[in-house]
């Protein structure tokens, strides 16, 4: 298929799939007129990609363990480099930190929804100030 077939198929832009080829993710194969053929399994690659991207991994880590991604839920590195090991620990922890920052932003944004909804109700508008002063240390 063509590159604009495989961006409309995966609701990727045609400059993003031809990054992803740049950075040595996607590997088309070229035709005649030297235009890209991606071959049919390339639409759940894409996927793979993007989800990885917004897990938030860099396109160095998805290149060292794209390879051993063969089931969409599944990655299987037979004989991992200690190297890419680190680099999976590394970015598994940055993660973790970006969970938790989401997470106590989410709950601040919570409280601050509560708060407003019951200053609408009667009442004296504590909760408001409350919620206002949790919220800000909570901010990224």
């Amino acid at each position: 298929m063509r590159i604009g077939e495989l961006s409309e198929r995966t609701g990727t832009p045609r400059r993003l799939l031809r990054y992803y080829e740049e950075q040595g993710l996607l590997v088309p194969d070229r035709a005649p007129n030297g235009y890209r053929d991606y071959a049919e399994r390339t639409v759940d690659r894409v996927m793979q990609i993007r989800g990885l991207l917004e897990a938030g991994l860099p396109t160095r880590a998805i290149r060292k363990i794209l390879p051993c991604i063969n089931d969409p839920r599944m990655i299987h590195v037979p004989a991992a480099a200690p190297e890419t090991i680190e680099l999976l620990e590394r970015e598994r922890d940055r993660m973790t930190e970006r969970i938790q920052c989401l997470t106590r932003n989410r709950d601040a944004i919570s409280g601050y929804l509560a708060a407003v909804r019951d200053e609408d109700a009667p009442g004296d508008g504590v909760a408001y100030a409350a919620a206002e002063s949790a919220a800000a240390p909570a901010a990224v």
